[in-house]
């Protein structure tokens, strides 16, 4: 692997660069609290050839997500599925305003 290779990977969110105990550290949780964002799929890690979970900055973003709201009281599986739904409605209004935006340029082009 080149300098140039290794940069990238540190540059790229979906790189599983974290290992369990050092993702639960960063985003101020226990290894057991991830096993159980797993178990209930919100996140999958990655396996290391030695077969530990690999975590990615994307995955820590959404499982400090889920954190967040079993901070407020909420358990563990309806915060995974409140995140995963809220991540479904963000995609549907991104897809919503790009066919807006298709729709309204086909409109401003002349008849014909």
């Amino acid at each position: 692997m080149t300098g140039s290779d290794a940069a990238g990977r540190l540059d790229d969110d979906d790189f599983p660069a974290y290992t369990m105990g050092r993702a639960a550290e960063l985003i101020g949780t226990t290894p057991a609290f991830l096993r159980a964002l797993g178990e209930a799929r919100l996140i999958e890690p990655l396996r290391s050839v030695g077969g530990h979970r690999r975590y990615s900055r994307y995955q820590l973003r959404i499982a400090a997500r889920a954190r967040d709201l079993v901070d407020e009281g909420m358990a563990i599986e309806a915060a995974c599925k409140i995140v995963i739904l809220q991540d479904q409605l963000a995609e549907a209004q991104r897809i919503n305003e790009e066919m807006r935006g298709t729709a309204s340029q086909e409109s401003d082009l002349p008849p014909g």
